[in-house]
């Protein structure tokens, strides 16, 4: 762990002292850095993933424009070829949404997030529906028949429902999500290349255990690298933990402490990053659902509340480093054209920057495309 903060903290110079107040772009710029957005790091797809505590998957070919806009020299078939290597996974975690994770994340993240999963199933209407069964014993019948081969958990779900009359497939498909480690195997995920979601479990497609520690104060210390400053309601957004206050304190003498605009503590590590608040931010292009613009409860460091719901599902331009447009990319008889839509007028300046990185973003994302073109307007 020690190892994984201080590559976090060691390529910008601190510009607060401990209990200081931190301004919004002062926190912006923070999480820019940490995030590998004022520039692109010189480092391997997989260091980055870990560096990032994982990446939002659920769109599977997200990860690869996030990696690109944070790697100098990223390539599709880095990551594609992490998860053919079974050095990459897809897997239910932080939120209890798909994550892209190395296979040690994998193993180490997935433990410490179960009791949330575990809770959240037990809430909903899909427990009540097997109050009746051994959900045990179908969890365990439904292990057997996932590394048997894999299989979409749906299809494992409706094959025991089969073995017990009047069982909803849905619930026992619900139960098996939440219950066992499902990591989508490959090809889903691997840029080109569709399928659907065949699954297995983390510990037989990876050949090793799951780890035994399910404490959150490592994950913290790591989220805290990668995201913070942040208030422990922000950790807990990210993670879909509660009750973090007693792993803060019980952290509390490894961390540093600021104080935000509002007056809310911002805990930290030592050394982490905090760049000046105008160090100049180039224009990045974030793919839907980035980490970098949901894992804070207050997201205001990178996007207001309002343009917070013009992305969602979208792609994300940052300009000055906050949220200030949209993106989508269409396909029509050879020619891939990127979208642009602000949400208020740049400047000339701006619109170049929009334009040209835009331009290199639609070579990577559409590299087979014969034509390429960017249209930049602003959104209704």
């Amino acid at each position: 762990m020690a190892a994984r903060l201080a590559k976090a903290g060691a390529s910008a110079p601190r510009a607060k002292a401990a209990g200081d107040v931190l301004g919004r772009r002062a926190l912006n710029r923070a999480l820019l850095e940490r995030q590998m957005l004022l520039r692109r790091a010189s480092t391997t797809a997989e260091d980055a993933i870990e560096r990032l505590v994982g990446m939002q998957a659920q769109a599977p070919y997200s990860p690869y424009v996030g990696l690109w806009s944070r790697l100098e020299g990223f390539h599709t078939g880095d990551l594609a070829a992490l998860l053919l290597e079974r050095r990459a996974v897809r897997i239910v975690v932080m939120r209890s949404t798909i994550h892209l994770l190395t296979a040690r994340d994998c193993l180490a993240l997935r433990p410490v997030m179960q009791p949330v999963l575990e809770q959240q199933f037990r809430a909903q209407r899909y427990a009540k529906a097997l109050e009746a069964m051994d959900v045990d014993a179908i969890v365990a019948e439904g292990r057997a028949l996932l590394e048997e081969r894999p299989r979409t958990a749906a299809d494992a779900a409706a094959l025991l429902a089969e073995r017990r009359p009047g069982a909803d497939a849905e619930s026992i498909h619900h139960a098996l999500r939440a219950l066992l480690p499902l990591v989508q195997v490959p090809p889903r995920g691997v840029w080109g290349q569709g399928g659907v979601p065949l699954c297995t479990t983390a510990q037989h497609w990876l050949g090793r255990p799951l780890s035994n520690d399910t404490a959150p104060d490592e994950t913290m210390l790591r989220y805290l690298a990668a995201y913070g400053p942040a208030t422990v309601s922000d950790v807990q957004a990210w993670s879909g933990l509660t009750r973090l206050r007693e792993a803060a304190e019980r952290l509390r003498p490894r961390l540093r402490t600021f104080r935000d605009e509002q007056g809310r503590e911002l805990l930290d590590v030592p050394g982490a990053p905090l760049p000046h608040p105008d160090t100049p931010a180039p224009v990045r292009y974030l793919p839907e659902y980035d980490n970098a613009l949901l894992s804070h409860a207050d997201r205001t460091r990178i996007l207001t509340p309002q343009d917070g719901k013009r992305i969602f599902t979208r792609g994300a331009v940052l300009v000055d480093g906050f949220v200030r447009a949209r993106w989508t990319v269409a396909r029509s008889r050879g020619t891939a054209t990127l979208r642009v839509e602000t949400f208020a007028p740049l400047s000339p300046a701006e619109r170049t920057e929009v334009e040209a990185e835009g331009a290199r973003m639609l070579e990577f994302a559409a590299a087979d495309a014969k034509a390429r073109e960017v249209t930049v307007e602003v959104a209704a």
